[in-house]
């Protein structure tokens, strides 16, 4: 292990081992995936994955990534470092897998992106308010819930034939526009938009095999402006038309 901080840069290429010291992987841009001890997790803005000590992990971007990471040096580095908050940072590097970060969190991030992190005081003062922020800030229950995803299901299916905006599902869940965006993400992968787009394409596909409407008719059900962008839509994801996928089934 060299510097406690610095910023890397993944690719496409799979990186898969295990080192001795627990790490924290903050999301600066990009979509790095990840899997540790078998969980999956998706590191983007706002987020953080959490290797413990020893534990086989993977990752790999394909879009490519840019990250801050912090190796964290050993268990009396921490106690001289955080005082009060030792233990519960170790209990937090035991948990594998990713959170989201507060807003106050993600601008410390930024910071530290920002800031000379090969320099010895900023790296060691910055990792250690970094663990500090981490278990030192209470989270409300909307933070530490998962996203409903059954209510939100129901809702996108209920409003299907109408423009629905990333704000309409964030009042679902109590939260702000950006940050129901950003968790939607962490949690699902997709962003709310083509997640949404994608449940109306699959429900048009369902009727499809379903029903004898016609494809016009069907189109206008899942929120399509003309039965052109939804055969194009369908084409594009699924690699047939709506009068193929027909024969098929009849097939």
């Amino acid at each position: 292990m060299n510097s406690i901080l610095s910023l890397r840069h993944y690719s496409h290429d799979l990186i898969a081992h295990s080192h001795e010291h627990a790490q924290l992987v903050f999301g600066l841009s990009g979509t790095l995936d990840f899997d540790v001890a078998g969980r999956g997790a998706r590191v983007v803005r706002q987020t953080v994955a959490v290797v413990p000590a020893g534990t086989h992990h993977a990752c790999g971007s394909p879009s490519g990534s840019h990250c801050l990471v912090l190796d964290v040096p050993t268990e009396d580095w921490l106690r001289q470092s955080l005082g009060r908050h030792a233990d519960a940072s170790l209990r937090l590097l035991d948990l594998p897998g990713a959170r989201l970060l507060s807003p106050a969190q993600s601008q410390l991030v930024g910071w530290l992106a920002a800031s000379p992190v090969n320099d010895d005081v900023i790296a060691r003062q910055g990792a250690a308010l970094l663990l500090a922020s981490l278990v030192g800030e209470p989270r409300s229950l909307a933070e530490t819930q998962r996203l409903p995803m059954a209510a939100l299901d129901a809702h996108i299916d209920r409003h299907v034939t109408h423009p629905l905006q990333v704000a309409d599902l964030a009042r679902l869940c109590g939260l702000s526009a950006a940050r129901f965006h950003a968790r939607f993400l962490a949690e699902v992968g997709q962003t709310p938009m083509d997640y949404v787009r994608s449940r109306r394409l699959n429900l048009g596909r369902q009727l499809l095999l379903d029903s004898h409407l016609p494809v016009g008719e069907i189109a206008a059900r899942v929120g399509y402006a003309s039965q052109s962008a939804f055969t194009a839509a369908l084409s594009r994801t699924y690699g047939v038309t709506p009068r193929e996928l027909r024969d098929k089934r009849r097939e």
